[in-house]
């Protein structure tokens, strides 16, 4: 679904910045595989022109990376800290503060500032404005962990591998409600939320705020870091592109024909307006995603597709990773995508039909209104300088074989291809209708669901042999059932560094079983 109708023009305000142009489409040379609808407002609203980029929340971006200078010193100090061990989403949050993504933030939250963010969607800074955050960000701990932490008012933060990441100092530990949390985020406790499950229902029952220190910039070695690009970077961006106008495009998808309807009329719009270079950013969420969503990697291979195939100009369009992990939160969550690409410097934010939702979890419904998205953007509080773009549905019009701003006029004539309907295709290697998604890209999406299917077929093949050779007296069954288990989660470390235990798996079923199931952990 994609389209424009209207524009909430707050302050515009035009930008400036930017990083080197490794090609001519603006991603690096082609990825390859490593293992390891809503009607349109009629408010209108009195458009102005600047020329300047806006500025972060809080007036200035806050990073928080330890000086070159006195990164001996926090490692020697980290060394006599009590240690945290930072779970795979923790880490993505790290991320997004010591970037910047969360200014004024500097750290994971103390209570006070979790509570403004449950009750209030925002926060009081010392000048007395207000901040907009709406999306608790917070370090989970359980008991053992808090008694380990004792006394001591600074912690060490460590990564799977115990690698130090970061020292969180002038900590604050509070009591961690979770179905206060859950409720007042999702507006519901009905099970089912992934979030929920991932990350809040298992952590543990206290809360550790304080200030961070971050010792290196946060990678992850997965061939997309280019593409990861900090706030401080897109200006730099922007700038260096004379860009007097920057429209954000967030998406957890791959893009299809009415998406780039909407970019392209995005600009166009932008142009009458009186701006001289608007720039898209296009940048596709790459933290946490649902089991089902299409993997990062992919995603960025589609995307790379579509600027390759000229369906969006490569030359006024920056593609970027945003490295937050995904609530599914609805109108709560859509404030924090928007407030985020503030601090990178987008003064238009694209919004469409039920932003950042889902479907319920035990209903036949969608769980947030899908018009309430854009509505409570228009009236967040500290986003007021942000203008926020809502739009049309786009559907395929079968008279022009291309994706159209739908007509109610002649409703017979569109075709509303859902993202069920596309990843099913996809999955039967059906092609869509002409017009619908670029070739280049819609071949991405179905050798993300052929290597799906390879996958599933490798483990029920190995499944079927390990139980064999049990019957055959090879193994013991406790031992066969631990290779079962194994061969679904033991293959989480890199292929590099594939574990003891998945090296017997691999012994057992064949190297090319364990490597296909790497390869389904890796996508």
């Amino acid at each position: 679904m994609a389209a424009m109708a209207s524009l909430y023009l707050k302050n515009p305000a035009p930008l400036s910045h930017s990083f080197a142009q490794p090609t001519k489409t603006h991603f690096a040379p082609p990825l390859t595989l490593r293992l390891r609808h809503g009607p349109a407002s009629k408010t209108k609203y009195p458009t102005r022109i600047s020329a300047s980029l806006i500025n972060p929340d809080g007036g200035k971006l806050i990073e928080l990376f330890v000086e070159k200078s006195e990164k001996d010193s926090k490692v020697e100090q980290a060394l006599g800290l009590p240690k945290i061990r930072l779970s795979k989403i923790d880490l993505q949050w790290v991320h997004v503060l010591s970037e910047g993504w969360a200014s004024p933030l500097k750290g994971f939250m103390r209570e006070s500032e979790f509570l403004q963010t449950l009750h209030f969607n925002s926060l009081r800074l010392e000048n007395g404005s207000v901040a907009n955050m709406s999306v608790p960000i917070v370090l989970a701990i359980d008991d053992a962990q808090k008694g380990r932490v004792g006394s001591s008012t600074s912690v060490a933060l460590v990564d799977d591998e115990d690698s130090l990441v970061a020292i969180l100092s002038d900590i604050e530990i509070y009591k961690h409600n979770k179905e206060e949390r859950i409720a007042r985020t999702w507006g519901t406790t009905a099970p089912g939320l992934p979030y929920v499950e991932e990350t809040i229902s298992r952590a543990g029952n206290w809360l550790i705020g304080g200030d961070l220190e971050v010792l290196e910039p946060i990678k992850y070695n997965d061939g997309l870091d280019r593409f990861r690009l900090s706030p401080a970077q897109l200006r730099n961006e922007f700038e260096k592109r004379n860009a007097d106008a920057v429209f954000a495009f967030q998406l957890r998808n791959p893009v299809h024909n009415g998406h780039a309807l909407l970019m392209t009329d995005t600009r166009r719009r932008l142009l009458e307006m009186g701006y001289k270079n608007p720039i898209l950013l296009l940048h596709p969420l790459g933290g946490y995603t649902k089991a089902d969503d299409v993997p990062l990697l992919w995603r960025m291979r589609q995307h790379e597709k579509v600027l390759e195939d000229g369906v969006l100009d490569p030359e006024t369009t920056v593609v970027s990773i945003f490295p937050s992990p995904m609530h599914y939160a609805g109108p709560t969550e859509v404030q924090w995508h928007a407030k985020a690409r503030i601090n990178a410097g987008a003064n238009f934010y694209i919004v469409g039909r039920d932003p950042a939702g889902m479907s319920h979890p035990l209903e036949k419904r969608d769980l947030y209104d899908a018009d309430h998205g854009k509505k409570v953007l228009s009236m967040a509080p500290g986003l007021e300088r942000l203008n926020i773009l809502p739009f049309k549905v786009a559907a395929y019009d079968k008279t022009q074989s291309k994706m159209a701003f739908f007509d109610p006029s002649r409703p017979q004539d569109f075709l509303f291809i859902s993202g069920t309907k596309m990843r099913t295709l996809a999955k039967n290697r059906e092609n869509p209708p002409d017009g619908f998604m670029c070739p280049g890209g819609w071949k991405v999406l179905v050798e993300y669901y052929d290597s799906l299917n390879l996958v599933e077929n490798a483990k029920q093949r190995s499944s079927m042999q390990i139980m064999g050779r049990c019957r055959y007296g090879f193994f013991p069954p406790f031992f066969i059932q631990k290779l079962l288990v194994l061969l679904h989660r033991g293959c989480d470390n890199k292929v590099d560094g594939l574990g003891e235990e998945v090296a017997v798996v691999a012994m057992v079923v064949g190297w090319d079983v364990v490597v296909a199931s790497v390869m389904l952990e890796m996508v």
